[in-house]
């Protein structure tokens, strides 16, 4: 574990202009910078960073953060190895302690699971280099498949003994628990007995972005029948297959040079693609393709090139995938190997030159592809080519770029021998029909509500309105971390009847207000933030904003960082030019803060309110009756109090 207090060396260090610099250009925007977003791909700069506040926001995607954020957001880094990338960026030692009993115990499941995994892939390593049946069953295997030592250890590959509980006994012996080995299926348990998930088979590691090893494939090596041929770990709180790619860790970079991305099926389709000089390889690991998958293989190229076997039906099973690709804005080619070969026996008979000169020259690309393989099939039946040209029209119209979708309707149309128009008229059909569909579910999830916009000051006539609780909570939340250092005054009488001024700090006041009045916060956030100001003004500190920015609840800090973040910014320099001077939020945070402070009151009891006529629906019990009855009193005459008085506020 790193200290605290190299962690707090990392933060002051840092500044976020050094640290996105490194990977965006960025160009001055009077207080602020401003550059393209790395994180979604935009043409018009949206992506803003405060060297002020030490913080960037991207007003495009939503992103947004402070210099560690980045870095792992940025690389894929975990927050342990974010400090350290940054730590050696800036020349600080990293100091770190060795966790108590207590605290190693305290280490939420994910830690444990990733610790255990790694412990998994070390132990299977060696088990397949150090031990006879490991070298005599294991590595012959993977020798057979053409594979060097060098890509052996590269990947990570291993093997798990052909015993009952070789694993699980020393993985025991090394302190981690049952129950633990159970949840990463790594062990399994029949009949109070536990054994080894993957004992007799050779084990492929699977690694998330940052090379962190998340689970297992393993394939078995004897003639048990009876046994599938691969297992794999299962879903976990660190392994969601649907959210991975094999071999990702190892492509991305080549992926980034080429500007390209092979998708195969198999592991053994990667490990060999890659010992023949392809390395923008990746697997599904014999899954159907996710959006998830999708998006995570966009972030690094919006070209994908997809590994087929040559088997028809499996090529067919995967249209729907690739239509799925399409509708994200990528271009889709195919590689069709001949029968009898796919990536991996051709990477392994074949020369590295060879095998890239055979994928470069048959890619292509997917539209073509499809309506090529579907034309052979209909035999001049017209019932058959009337549904084919349904089919290409489907995936035509998931192309979201209009320039590419008329090239391949110009392109499809001489194929199909039909009318240009015929065919845009059917994927314009189509692509009403997706639209309507998506309009229909999104109205009949909930009725679209009001969302003040990022600089807009709410106002309590807007919240009687019936906004969602939630902004206002977090409207309250923006207000104190913005302005919880400013003093308001008010007038009031002192204990002698004399009108005097008393001034408090916004923290102070708003914490008061609410602790008094015993309000809690909806959203779970916004209550952490608070809980953290009530308990700096119980013992006299005070927490600036950056406190949030920084903070290790990743929750909280992106919260602070979205609460106050603006996208537009007033120049001074404007101001002085025209001579015109505009009102701005922080010259009348008084009124502000105490119409949402009222506003919030108010929204808080007609909650109550709710709550107590519903009580009184339900209820039979005459004395229960009459205190239902009592409360609802109390809470109305409260409610007209504060409706009074946020109308005065508003009005003034």
């Amino acid at each position: 574990m790193i200290k605290p207090d190299t962690i707090d060396k990392i933060f002051d260090a840092a500044r976020i202009e050094e640290v996105v610099g490194d990977f965006v250009t960025l160009k001055k925007r009077g207080v602020n910078m401003l550059g393209l977003c790395p994180f979604h791909n935009e043409k018009t700069p949206s992506f803003t960073v405060s060297p002020a506040k030490g913080i960037f926001k991207c007003f495009g995607c939503g992103k947004g953060g402070n210099a560690v954020n980045f870095i792992m957001e940025h690389e894929h880094f975990s927050y342990p190895e974010a400090l350290k990338y940054l730590a050696n960026k800036y020349s600080i030692e990293v100091e770190e302690e060795k966790p108590t009993v207590e605290q190693q115990e305290a280490m939420d499941e994910k830690e444990s699971l990733f610790n255990l995994t790694a412990f998994a892939q070390k132990h299977f390593e060696e088990t397949l280099h150090n031990t006879e049946e490991g070298k005599a069953i294991g590595m012959s295997y993977f020798k057979e498949r053409g594979f060097t030592t060098e890509t052996i250890k590269k990947f990570g590959l291993g093997y798990s003994l052909n015993t009952w509980d070789d694993f699980t006994m020393k993985a025991l012996k090394h302190g981690y628990k049952k129950d633990l080995l159970e949840k990463s299926s790594l062990v399994r348990t029949k009949d109070h007995e536990t054994y080894d998930a993957f004992r007799a088979r050779v084990t492929f590691p699977i690694h998330n972005l940052s090379g962190r090893v998340l689970g297992f494939g393993a394939r078995i090596l004897t003639q048990d029948k009876k046994k599938p041929k691969y297992i794999n770990t299962a879903e976990s709180e660190i392994y969601h297959k649907s959210k991975v790619l094999y071999g990702l860790y190892f492509a991305k970079s080549a992926i980034v040079k080429e500007d390209n991305c092979y998708l195969t099926e198999g592991y053994t389709d990667v490990i060999s693609l890659h010992q023949a000089g392809i390395e923008n390889v990746i697997a599904s690991s014999g899954t159907s393709l996710t959006i998830e998958q999708i998006k995570l293989i966009r972030r690094y190229t919006t070209n994908i090139t997809l590994l087929f076997d040559g088997d028809p039906a499996g090529i067919k099973a995967a249209f729907r995938g690739i239509d799925m690709i399409l509708e994200e804005g990528m271009n889709v080619r195919i590689v069709l190997f001949p029968d009898g070969e796919d990536p991996d026996s051709y990477a392994r008979n074949y020369r590295p030159a060879e095998v890239k000169e055979f994928i470069g020259k048959n890619a292509h690309d997917f539209i073509t592809f499809k309506t090529n393989l579907l034309l052979e099939e209909t035999q001049n039946d017209p019932i058959k080519k009337a549904a084919l040209i349904k089919e290409i029209a489907l995936s035509i119209s998931q192309i979201p770029e209009p320039i590419a979708r008329t090239l391949y309707v110009q392109k499809s149309s001489d194929m199909l021998e039909i009318d240009e128009k015929l065919l845009m008229a059917e994927i314009n059909k189509q692509r009403k029909e997706r639209f309507r569909k998506k309009a229909s579910d999104t109205s009949s999830r909930e009725e679209r509500r009001w969302e003040p916009e990022e600089t807009e000051i709410i106002t309590g006539k807007q919240l009687e309105k019936g906004i969602h609780i939630d902004n206002q909570e977090k409207e309250l939340i923006r207000l104190l971390l913005l302005y919880n250092d400013q003093e308001i005054t008010f007038t009031a009488e002192d204990e002698n009847g004399q009108m005097k001024e008393f001034s408090y700090r916004i923290d102070e006041y708003i914490v008061d207000e609410i602790v008094d009045d015993e309000i809690t916060f909806d959203n779970t956030i916004c209550q952490k933030i608070f809980d953290e100001f009530a308990r700096s003004r119980n013992e006299n500190q005070w927490l600036s904003v950056q406190h949030f920015f920084h903070h290790q609840e990743p929750a909280i800090s992106s919260l602070a960082i979205d609460l106050t973040s603006s996208q537009y910014l007033l120049s001074d320099q404007w101001e002085n030019k025209h001579r015109i001077y505009v009102k701005k939020e922080e010259d009348d945070t008084k009124k502000i803060v105490t119409e949402v402070l009222y506003a919030l009151k108010l929204k808080k009891l007609e909650k109550k309110i709710h709550e107590n006529k519903e009580l009184l629906q339900g209820e039979k019990d005459d004395e229960k009756i009459f205190v239902h009855l009592e409360n609802l009193r109390q809470l109305e005459s409260i409610k007209t109090l504060i409706a009074k008085e946020l109308s005065r506020i508003v009005t003034q």
